[in-house]
């Protein structure tokens, strides 16, 4: 009788009648939500009572398989153990955990198989029923690393390897990573040459690689390239360059390479005035076959770079500049770190309100730091720049969105191409945060008769405590007070406005403060040029408003462009131009001949089945962005910028 009085009252709440309107005069349903199951526990700074054992056996290069056995011992009286895939990376901005490549997961007591289940909420988590008495679980499965660009990130080629830590291990929750011990073991294939920055490698009988103990979050941030065809060199300071390659031919480093590498280590020190690690390693693919990446950590950094990047030095100039920018976050990133951005584990949200500080003066350091050392030339470090102001101009996403809403977009778009990526904007804190931090290092040349710069605020804000190794936090406050204290300016005023407010001019003043000034030629720089030509796409974003792949397929269309005025989108084929087959010499011949006031330009173009001839109304011919000295007596602010400081 009971149980039939809460149904009824339960049936007369869920099906309440709604407001009347409309089509709505009779009763709806109206259901009242479940509460969430409970939270998962916090983390805390408490050491995990014992030490994880990982065994991962990476030798099934031809399946992509990654096999893990890992050995986490358990409090005794643990009924439930909560294991947790890292999801929010350091580095990574937004949630990258490769949940799905996870199969055959099973845990186990002893040989007993265990109960799971997923989290409904947080699935990166796993609840493991312990029956009384547990002292271990083994956990078994296999990470199925991507095979093709589709699935995700390729890290196994035929003849090399990436492994990420974070993709084949679970760790527990409610302790701080730094806090839980951890001893990692990892089989390769035969030959394999393999490169960590963890410590304590040792070969084992069975030609598997054990490392000493260490604790998780040092684990993951260490990564490992593994190939058969390597080689490694010193570059001074304890810094070393560890390189695997598809084809052996393209680890032959000339001498000129080695030296600029080897400058590059002593301009950061010049620069930082610290060492905020033990040992260094420049972890670097030669290849074509693994995905791309450049991300840093604090005594390694992950790079891949086009597989004749080291034996072509004129000729892949504009390709190298991943290795300077890595290497300088481990001051800018590893060391110092926005607050906001540092979490006790990897299931707290990051938020990245600072990236333009974190990566953006990176990006600086990056294009400043390679010039000085000889690893690019300083033509190609001023096409860089000009490169990225250029695109910023009439970029319209810049009316709507301010730069500090882009340092979301790791989160919101994920790195996805978008339809309009000129109106929706990216990751524009990376480019635009660079000028912003070179027009910073221009006035303070300028108010100081060059006795101060950004190196300063460098060396102080990320070149204090020597030989720390460990991570200390920062706020925007902190950021001010330094700029202050280097050189006394109203910053909070200059960095709030270029920062927090839309519809900004773009931040070229640094250029003619420096001596530069942006301009427009109908040839591209050396790194527009060299970039289509690797790419081998034609780029008319700045003149058409279009970048065509060499198919003619349009890849992008510039919002508010002739192009996209048009009605030339992406996806669509451009077939012909003035009634000749496409190439892309004949859309540059056209773009320039229709200067002339009488000259057409008609595109014809493919949509699916249908072709259509579309005429576009543009006379400003190509245009390509480049930085021009403005003449004037001695060296300018962006020749000192650029010019060595060790040699």
């Amino acid at each position: 009788m009971q149980f039939t009085s809460v149904a009824a009252a339960i049936l007369a709440l869920t099906t309440a009648t709604a407001p009347s309107g409309p089509g709505q005069s009779v009763p709806r349903s109206t259901p009242i939500a479940l509460p969430l199951p409970p939270a998962l526990p916090e983390a805390r700074d408490v050491a995990y009572p014992g030490t994880i054992a990982l065994e991962v056996d990476a030798s099934d290069v031809l399946r992509g398989l990654f096999k893990v056995t890992e050995r986490i011992p358990v409090a005794e009286g643990t009924s439930e153990l909560t294991l947790l895939l890292p999801q929010w990376l350091p580095g990574h901005h937004a949630p990258r955990g490769t949940l799905a490549e996870i199969v055959d997961l099973r845990f186990y007591a002893g040989d007993r198989l265990l109960t799971w289940r997923r989290d409904p909420v947080d699935v990166f988590a796993f609840h493991v029923v312990l029956p009384p008495g547990t002292g271990e679980v083994t956990a078994r499965f296999v990470h199925t690393a991507p095979r093709q660009t589709d699935q995700g990130r390729v890290t196994i080629g035929d003849n090399l390897l990436n492994l990420q830590w974070d993709k084949v291990s679970l760790y527990p929750a409610g302790h701080y990573v730094r806090r839980i011990p951890i001893r990692a073991r990892a089989r390769f294939p035969a030959g394999w040459q393999v490169f960590t920055a963890l410590d304590g490698q040792a070969a084992g009988a069975d030609g598997t690689l054990d490392w000493a103990e260490t604790d998780y979050e040092t684990l993951i941030d260490s990564p490992v390239f593994a190939g058969l065809n390597a080689r490694t060199w010193s570059l001074g300071n304890s810094v070393s360059l560890a390189a695997v390659a598809d084809d052996p031919r393209n680890l032959a480093l000339h001498s000129r390479g080695l030296s600029a590498y080897r400058a590059l280590v002593n301009e950061a020190l010049a620069v930082f005035g610290s060492r905020h690690f033990d040992h260094y390693t420049v972890l670097l693919a030669l290849s074509d076959q693994i995905g791309g990446i450049g991300l840093e950590h604090h005594r390694s950094s992950e790079n891949t770079m086009e597989p004749t990047a080291l034996i072509d030095w004129a000729g892949m100039d504009w390709a190298r500049n991943v290795i300077a920018h890595e290497l300088a976050h481990s001051w800018n990133g590893k060391f110092r770190r926005p607050a906001s951005l540092w979490t006790p584990d990897y299931r707290q949200p990051m938020r990245g309100d600072l990236l333009w500080i974190y990566e953006g003066q990176t990006q600086y350091w990056g294009y400043v730091l390679a010039a000085r050392s000889g690893v690019q030339s300083k033509d190609m470090a001023l096409a860089q720049l000009a490169s990225t102001a250029g695109n910023l101009v009439d970029n319209a996403g810049r009316g709507w969105r301010s730069l500090a809403d882009t340092t979301f977009d790791p989160v919101i778009a994920a790195r996805k191409a978008k339809p309009y990526g000129s109106m929706a904007r990216g990751e524009d804190y990376y480019g635009e945060g660079a000028l912003i931090w070179l027009e910073v290092d221009q006035i303070i040349r300028a108010g100081s008769g060059d006795r101060k710069s950004l190196d300063d605020f460098a060396r102080a804000f990320f070149g204090l405590r020597d030989g720390d190794w460990g991570t200390v936090t920062y706020t925007y406050a902190d950021v001010i007070a330094a700029l202050n204290a280097v050189y006394p300016y109203d910053w909070d005023k200059f960095l709030g406005e270029r920062v927090n407010l839309p519809d900004r001019p773009v931040p070229s003043a640094g250029f003619e403060l420096g001596g530069y000034r942006l301009v427009w030629r109908e040839d591209p720089n050396p790194f527009d040029r060299a970039r289509a030509i690797d790419g081998k796409f034609l780029n008319l974003s700045l003149s058409l408003g279009l970048t065509v792949d060499k198919d003619g397929r349009v890849t992008a269309s510039r919002w508010g462009s002739p192009g996209f005025l048009a009605g030339v989108v992406g996806g669509t084929k451009i077939a012909a131009v003035n009634g000749v087959a496409y190439s892309e010499q004949v859309l540059r011949d056209a773009v320039t001949a229709a200067k002339s006031p009488n000259v057409p330009l008609t595109l014809t173009i493919q949509r699916g089945e249908k072709y259509t001839q579309v005429p576009i109304e543009y006379r400003g011919g190509l245009r390509y962005p480049w930085l021009e000295r403005i003449p004037g007596p001695g060296p300018a602010g962006l020749d000192l910028m650029l010019a060595p400081r060790t040699r």
